[in-house]
């Protein structure tokens, strides 16, 4: 089993950045593949970002350019670095994490309770 604790959500104005965390815990050995994803009111959860074991990445095309996925692996800890938020930014933001490779795909094993993002115009 492992755990995972979202933090760094809050609310900002666009154009502004935030940075969120996703500390994991429990059985982290070997190595887990990781993902952000996202959840608007109304709207169905969506892949954001995610990361590979080789360090390669992927974004939604809605989110290129302005969001960065990274991982701390000493620290268990992943990263969503979210630059020029806009409105339309605003969800939930959830990480999530597996030992296969589901790309944007909500099929991850484990989830975390997600951490709010709200961004003003």
């Amino acid at each position: 089993q492992v755990q995972l604790v979202e933090s760094g959500g809050g609310s900002v104005q666009s154009g502004g950045s935030l940075r969120l965390s996703c500390a994991a815990s429990g059985n982290t050995y070997g190595h887990y593949y990781m993902a952000w994803f996202r959840q608007a009111p109304g709207k169905e959860r969506e892949g954001v970002a995610t990361i590979g074991s080789d360090g390669s990445t992927g974004y939604a095309d809605s989110v290129k350019g302005r969001f960065t996925i990274s991982q701390d692996t000493a620290k268990n800890t992943l990263y969503l670095q979210m630059n020029s938020l806009k409105p339309e930014d605003t969800a939930m933001y959830y990480c999530a994490a597996d030992r296969v490779w589901w790309w944007f795909n909500p099929k991850y094993n484990y989830w975390g309770q997600g951490t709010q993002v709200t961004v003003s115009s």
